[in-house]
């Protein structure tokens, strides 16, 4: 059996420039990378954008989510690709619109990030490793920030900025708990001034979520000159506009800012464009990409990272909020294996049959699938397959989703491509027509406190009993309330391994405290960071990382990349 990166090696792209053709985008409007590999021109994107500011004009979106992910995986991106693919093969002018992968999980524990088998974007070796340099771009756009900070200080403090009120972290994108908590500026006096510093890692970064959530230079350069990176000695906010260098962060971003188009192994259009993880961040793509498809697409199928509770709940509460955009349609992917997980079994039991386990496990799917109508969407599940599933846990599971109202489908991209998603094509159109007026609507409206906007993803998502507070986190959110920023959404940093902010706590948790230790203010994001339980910013390395995997040889040919 190949591999995926093999699968993806004996592949043959077509040029990327034929790829834009197909959906309208002439050879002058890109920005080659190579030859399978572009970026949009600034004037087209303002084109595109344009033409998707009209609802008339604009596709049909669809959302791809998933049940809570476990070691048995999920496989949401290869359904996502699939599911594109079999757009086409029932004859729809799709687009697709995903985030670029972190180099942290493809040298961690996830490996590459592209689909899986026959559902695949490609070059998938460019996209999982340097792709256009964006999320280079990121970090030192970001890593400038706290540069021309410490220098500030350094070069005599005009704006009398407290060292220790700071809350503008460098970043890496790599997984390294060594750089969690870190002492900088230490040496002879012209080396800086000693204060505690951190890292997060480049996706979580505020700067990665302004990319994705800025369309033009001028509004780029807004949301950086809003960005609070502490407080001068009289408790004020300082924002990084104050130092007049937004210009010079902006100009490293003027690329990062413009979608990426590629393709999947059957030559479908599929703009890949910011990468912010789902359980630290927000979790969606760039605005700008999801804008191009839309525009260029009758049907756009799009993902949010990690389950419904993370990536689907920011899509429509962040995203969505702020883009002006609604899904059509959500695809929530499960798989029998993760289901029996959830409902007990151990990963080397999984592929023993086990309609009792899957029955327990199900509790998690159903869930999801309960949140996702709270935003008036309807839901489609997407079963996809495993060899080991028997005929009668598929029925079963099928049997379960529609006694709440969901349709199941069998989807089996991995093996066989888009021909092997064409029954959830077939549904999702059906549903897109039925609901052709969108009821879509965020969970919460912009005049509720912070406070009652985090109890009530609590309550109302993670399925707990209340939030305990940490007193930090109570003063921060009333100083931020006081300060203007109480009309912000809200974004959740908790473990991504359980709708709880526990990891340990699989199925379907409830009636549980939910701990709110600390919250933190992206001001130029546009969106209130609330940490729960022990979540990290920074990722740490597995005991035995994927980087132990992958070579490269000498004609420069990667391989166990995934």
């Amino acid at each position: 059996m190949l591999s995926d990166i093999e699968i993806a090696q004996k592949n043959k792209m077509e040029p990327i420039a034929s790829i834009a053709e197909k959906i309208g985008i002439a050879q002058d409007q890109l920005e080659l990378y190579g030859s399978y590999k572009a970026k949009v021109t600034m004037q087209k994107l303002r084109s595109l954008q344009s033409k998707a500011a009209d609802a008339q004009q604009r596709g049909k979106l669809i959302l791809v989510t998933a049940i809570t992910p476990t070691a048995a995986g999920e496989g949401k991106s290869t359904v996502s690709i699939g599911l594109g693919d079999g757009l086409r093969q029932i004859g729809k002018n799709v687009v697709i619109a995903l985030r670029e992968p972190s180099l942290g999980p493809c040298f961690g524990v996830k490996g590459g990030a592209c689909g899986g088998g026959y559902a695949q974007i490609v070059p998938m070796e460019d996209i999982n490793l340097h792709f256009t340099g964006d999320i280079h771009a990121i970090s030192i756009a970001n890593n400038l920030i706290a540069a021309l900070v410490d220098n500030h200080i350094q070069q005599g403090n005009e704006l009398g900025i407290d060292p220790r009120t700071i809350t503008w972290k460098r970043c890496v994108d790599l997984n390294d708990r060594e750089l969690r908590n870190v002492i900088v500026g230490l040496g002879t006096r012209m080396d800086g001034t000693p204060r505690q510093d951190q890292f997060c890692i480049s996706v979580a970064s505020e700067i990665m979520a302004i990319v994705c959530l800025s369309r033009t230079i001028s509004e780029l350069k807004q949301h950086l000159s809003d960005i609070v990176i502490g407080q001068n000695y009289k408790k004020e906010n300082v924002r990084f506009g104050d130092l007049h260098c937004v210009g010079a962060v902006a100009a490293l971003l003027k690329d990062a800012i413009r979608p990426n188009l590629v393709q999947t192994l059957e030559k479908t259009p599929a703009f890949v464009h910011g990468g912010p993880f789902a359980n630290i961040a927000h979790g969606c793509n760039s605005i700008n990409a999801t804008l191009c498809a839309l525009a260029t697409g009758d049907y756009v199928v799009t993902e949010a990272g990690f389950a419904a509770d993370l990536g689907a709940e920011k899509f429509c509460d962040i995203k969505c909020r702020k883009a002006g955009i609604a899904p059509s349609a959500v695809v929530i992917v499960a798989t029998i294996r993760a289901l029996k997980m959830h409902g007990g079994v151990a990963k080397n039991a999984l592929s023993q049959p086990d309609v009792e386990a899957l029955r327990a496990g199900f509790v998690n799917l159903a869930v999801h699938v309960e949140n996702m109508k709270k935003f008036g969407v309807p839901a489609i599940v997407a079963i996809n397959r495993f060899v080991s599933d028997t005929e009668e846990e598929i029925a079963v599971l099928k049997d379960l989703c529609a006694h709440i109202g969901a349709k199941a489908v069998l989807c089996e991209g991995w093996e066989k491509g888009g021909k092997g998603v064409t029954e959830l094509a077939h549904e999702v159109v059906d549903v897109c027509e039925q609901h052709a007026e969108s009821a879509f609507h965020c969970l919460y409206p912009d005049e509720w406190s912070l406070r009652k906007k985090i109890e009530t993803l609590a309550v109302e998502i993670y399925r707990a009993d209340h939030v305990v507070f940490d007193e930090v986190a109570l003063k921060k959110l009333e100083k931020y309330e006081q300060q203007g920023y109480g009309t912000l959404p809200v974004c959740m940093a908790k473990t991504q391994n359980s709708i709880s902010h526990d990891k340990n706590l699989l199925g379907a948790p409830s009636g549980y405290a939910f701990p709110v230790r600390d919250v933190q203010l992206y001001a130029g994001a546009g969106f209130v960071v609330a940490l729960a339980g022990d979540i990290m910013t920074m990722p740490g390395l597995p005991k035995r990382p994927a980087a132990l995997d992958i070579d490269v040889d000498e004609d420069g040919v990667v391989s166990g990349l995934f």
